[in-house]
Formats: structure tokens, C-alpha cells, sequence
């Protein structure tokens, strides 16, 4: 009789307590849409190629930590590992690129050209080996991406990981939550600072850590059915853009697999550094998120689709690396609502 009254209890207790609060609405503040870039750990680094080629007429700009060629996956999972660690090929990534723009697709390649490209691989990263980001490289070689537009770090000790100036694990690390702290010459890496500079051009210092909470935002309204990403995602207001008046551009920052804000709190989304440099430079940072999911789609890692998991192939050929993709068309959604009129 008392395990039933304190079960009641309990149970009137769950009914009694305020349901969580809903993340507010992705406010549309008016940014620059000619002025929106992406960059990504992994499977985020995947993704970062993805959506600079499908999307390539309104991306200036791209930086891939760990990831790979474009559609190297497009016999699926059963290939994934050979591209990230077998020798995947940047030849065969741009014929398909043009391919699949032939077939509108995707945005025409020639305005890949000018976008500005930062590549990383870390030399003790034992998950996605060197032959596969200087396959990225050779893809955007091929392109004709000017070499003053195109910056490749592969000589920093770094493990599979983001790399943070003052948060993370020791710089070899190649474990959770995928991010290391390395030095080069003496003095703490920033890599989001030399992704954002490298795209964007000279910055402004770094605004301090008190600024740079993200914001949780509903992005439910984005998803298509088939989507298999989170509920919330995150995005980096600076107060100039909030205010409104001012053009601001609009950065997208894909976590790796099973780095979403559940998995490893707000590192990724406030720890990184990403967020001091937009508050001095008017731009906003877009985090979304996917989550581990063990039934259909399925994807127990929480990684971003790049192998084809959200869904079967459209009329014969494999759609996740492009325009129609459940995923890329969400996050190109969230940039539309960003880029729109107050």
C-alpha cells in the first residue's frame, strides 16, 4: 500500500511540474545571403562539402576539418570507410559534381571557383586519414580553385577533433567530444578564428567568453519527414544583427557524429570560439543538429548523412548530396529564414 501512495505521488508530481518550454522561433533578421559559408567536423566535414556544392551560387566559402571528397559514399555505408580511410579520389568526386550539375541537381560548378576553401587534417587523426582531405583538396584543384583561395593545415599534431584555443582534450586526442587544444609556435590554435578569417578576410578581435552563448531555436519547421535531425538546434546572434540595420553574414557549423549539443552539452555550440569572433565581426552562427537514432532512418552515431541513410535513391540516383537531400534542403531552409526580411 505505501510503494502505491508514493507511486502516486510521483505520478502527481510528473503531472504537476511545467512542461519544458519550447525554443523559441528562428527569428528572420535580414543577413546577407550573398555572404553565407559552412564548416564541419567529420561527418559535418562531409557535409560542409555538400552543401558548398549543391548550394555553390550562394556559398562563399567552405572549411572541412576531417572530412572527405564529395559523394564518395555513393554506394553507401559499405564504402564509407574506404573513403575516409582508403585513397578516395578528387577526379572522380569533381566528374561527378558535374555530372549531377548537368542534371541540375545541383548549383553549376563553375561558381565553385570562387569560394574560399580552408582544409584541415590533424597528423595524429587516426579516424579520416591524409589521402582523404588531400583527395578534398585535389576535388577543388580541379574546380580551379585559385591556390591563394585554397589554405591546407596538415602539419599540427592534431587527433580527429575541432580544434579550440582554450578548451578540449590534449591535441593528439582522438576521443570525445572531439575536441583538442594544439599549439603552433608557441601560442593556441584558433582554428574557427582562421576558418572565419580565411573566408571572410581581416577580423576584428575577439569579442570576450560573457557575449558568446548560442540560443536554442525550434527547427521543426525546417525538417521534411525524412530528415532524421533533431528537434532544436542552435544559432549565435551578435547583438548588431538583433538589432537589426545591419548586413550580416551567416556561418553554418556542422558537428561531427555524435557531437550534438545532447551528447556533449554546449562545447560544440559555445566552447569552440566560433562565437567571440562573430559577436566582433557581424556574423551568425547557425548550429544545427542531428541526433544517434537506432531505428529507421538509421543512424546510432548521431553523424550526418552522407552515405544516404535519410532515404532511398530519387528516380534512380542517390540524393543526399544534393538540392532534393532532406538534410541539406532543411539547413539551406534555416539560412533562408535567416537571410529574409524582418
Amino acid at each position: 500500500m505505501r510503494a502505491f501512495h508514493i507511486l502516486a505521488t510521483l505520478a502527481a508530481a510528473a503531472l504537476a511540474a511545467p512542461a519544458p518550454a519550447t525554443p523559441a522561433k528562428l527569428p528572420a533578421l535580414g543577413a546577407d545571403a550573398t555572404r553565407t559559408s559552412v564548416s564541419g567536423l567529420s561527418s559535418g566535414g562531409f557535409m560542409a562539402v555538400q552543401y558548398a556544392v549543391a548550394y555553390s551560387r550562394s556559398t562563399i566559402g567552405a572549411g572541412i576539418v576531417a572530412g572527405g571528397p564529395y559523394g564518395c559514399a555513393l554506394a553507401g555505408l559499405t564504402v564509407a570507410l574506404a573513403c575516409m580511410q582508403g585513397k578516395p579520389s578528387g577526379a572522380a568526386a569533381y566528374n561527378l559534381a558535374t555530372w549531377y550539375a548537368a542534371s541540375a541537381a545541383i548549383d553549376p560548378v563553375d561558381g565553385i571557383a570562387r569560394q574560399k576553401i580552408y582544409l584541415f587534417h590533424g597528423k595524429a587523426d587516426t579516424i579520416v586519414l591524409a589521402p582523404a582531405m588531400d583527395a578534398v583538396r585535389d576535388f577543388y584543384a580541379d574546380l580551379k580553385v585559385p591556390a591563394a583561395n585554397l589554405a591546407y593545415e596538415r602539419e599540427i599534431g592534431a587527433g580527429h577533433a575541432f580544434i579550440a584555443p582554450a578548451t578540449g582534450n590534449d591535441c593528439a586526442v582522438n576521443g570525445a567530444p572531439y575536441i583538442d587544444r594544439c599549439e603552433v609556435g608557441g601560442k593556441a590554435y584558433d582554428q574557427p578564428g582562421a576558418i572565419l578569417s580565411h573566408i571572410y578576410g581581416p577580423l576584428q578581435p575577439k569579442a570576450g567568453p560573457a557575449t558568446a552563448r548560442a540560443k536554442p531555436f525550434d527547427q521543426r519547421p525546417y525538417l521534411p519527414a525524412s530528415s532524421a535531425m533533431a528537434d532544436t538546434g542552435y544559432v549565435y546572434i551578435p547583438a548588431a544583427c538583433r538589432r537589426g540595420g545591419a548586413r550580416c553574414a551567416v556561418h553554418v557549423v556542422f558537428h561531427g557524429c555524435g557531437q550534438s549539443a545532447k551528447y556533449v552539452g554546449r562545447d560544440v555550440v559555445d566552447m569552440l570560439g566560433y562565437n567571440g569572433w562573430a559577436e566582433a565581426n557581424r556574423i551568425i552562427i547557425l548550429y544545427p543538429q542531428v541526433d544517434k537514432s537506432e531505428v529507421a532512418p538509421f543512424n546510432p552515431q548521431g553523424c550526418w548523412d552522407w552515405w544516404g541513410y535519410t532515404g532511398p535513391a530519387l528516380t534512380g540516383f542517390p540524393r543526399f548530396h544534393t538540392q532534393s537531400a532532406p538534410q541539406l534542403r532543411a539547413v539551406r531552409a534555416m539560412v533562408e529564414r535567416l537571410t529574409a526580411s524582418h
